[in-house]
């Protein structure tokens, strides 16, 4: 199976660098570009959520992880080389944690999307080499060059 470059570089941000903006930026284009795929758009939840809980955002954690799971309900358990299955089963015990967090607060933790596919972990492997970690990692939409010129 052939695996499009963008979602190889969002398991690389997710799983190696846990920086779920850049999950978001480089999902979401692959996203439009599959005529937005609501997989795609499940898998992009997820790392919204995990980025809005990280920040200390409960309230959209859960909203996004929510909304990942009834997106992901419907696929099987093994597609895109990785295992869904797991990823659901994580996914829901983090949203029950979070609608109970007010009562029992809990550290943020990560989730690590296992790749079971052995062709989508080498190519992960090979072209984790050609991305490099954004340090810092972004905490939110940057503003462009134009916008720097208008401030002047």
């Amino acid at each position: 199976m052939s695996y499009e470059p963008l979602y190889v570089a969002y398991l690389i941000y997710f799983n190696r660098d846990r920086d779920y903006f850049e999950c978001h930026e480089v999902l979401e284009e692959l996203w439009l570009k599959q005529d937005k795929d609501p997989l795609y758009k499940g898998l992009l939840q997820v790392a919204v959520g995990l980025y809005h809980f990280r920040n200390g955002n409960v309230t959209g954690g859960v909203k996004m992880l929510r909304s990942s799971i009834e997106r992901l309900a419907p696929y099987p358990g093994d597609i895109l080389g990785i295992n869904l299955t797991k990823l659901r089963t994580e996914v829901s015990a983090y949203i029950t944690a979070l609608e109970h967090y007010q009562d029992q607060p809990f550290d943020y933790y990560d989730l690590t999307i296992e790749i079971c596919d052995a062709e989508l972990l080498r190519i992960v492997a090979s072209t984790s080499l050609d991305i490099s970690p954004n340090v810092p990692q972004r905490r939110g939409p940057q503003r462009g060059a134009k916008h720097e010129l208008r401030q002047r």
